[in-house]
């Protein structure tokens, strides 16, 4: 039986990696074999080119080209043998990214995006992707307490501002997969939510 594709997504700061600890937690707990991996990354070149994208100043073409390159050797190389065998992969970030960052962020077309998604990816879709919602001005305070930030995570509050709002436009164009997660709330009041999402496909 083929295995489950679940994505995690959202503006940089909402909390989505502690949750995706925790998911991986409770699918294994559950007996899923489950593997983590993220984007741009997951394999040894999707980890180089993510070095490149979250530190070199580039042209808003190359980037993209540059994200569709990882995903494509990241699909070939792990995704999609992972799912083949049965495995559950809980991927932190995939296309739903590009659409906001470089499409609703950078103001990239989104056909353009689309006409890569198609090439790419084929038919592949994540079973579920979970968008936690935040509102940029408190994910950028979440970020300036955790980490040296990196070439996205330094850019302005519009950015954020439109990369959320593309987001919100994902899940209105793809109900049954897209699901906005409140993240404003604790660690453990946006798991709850996040637990009942998952739970649902365990069904």
């Amino acid at each position: 039986m083929r295995g489950r594709f679940i994505t995690f997504e959202g503006v940089d700061g909402a909390g989505k990696s502690t949750q995706i600890d925790r998911a991986v937690d409770w699918l294994r707990a559950r007996g899923m074999d489950t593997l983590a991996t993220r984007e741009p990354g997951g394999t040894p070149l999707g980890e180089a080119l993510r070095a490149l994208l979250l530190h070199e100043p580039m042209r808003l073409e190359a980037e993209t080209l540059l994200m569709f390159a990882a995903r494509a050797e990241h699909i070939a190389e792990l995704i999609e043998p992972a799912l083949a065998s049965g495995r559950w992969v809980v991927c932190d970030r995939f296309t739903d990214a590009t659409f906001a960052y470089q499409g609703g962020g950078r103001g990239l077309p989104a056909e353009r995006i689309a006409t890569l998604e198609r090439w790419v990816q084929g038919e592949l879709q994540p079973d579920l992707t979970l968008v936690f919602d935040l509102a940029p001005e408190v994910a950028s305070r979440r970020r300036a307490a955790a980490s040296v930030p990196d070439r996205f995570e330094r850019e302005q509050l519009a950015f954020f501002e439109r990369v959320r709002a593309a987001y919100h436009a994902r899940a209105r164009a793809h109900p049954a997969r897209v699901q906005l997660i409140d993240a404003s709330g604790t660690v453990d009041a946006t798991w709850r939510l996040v637990e009942a999402r998952l739970a649902e496909l365990c069904v």
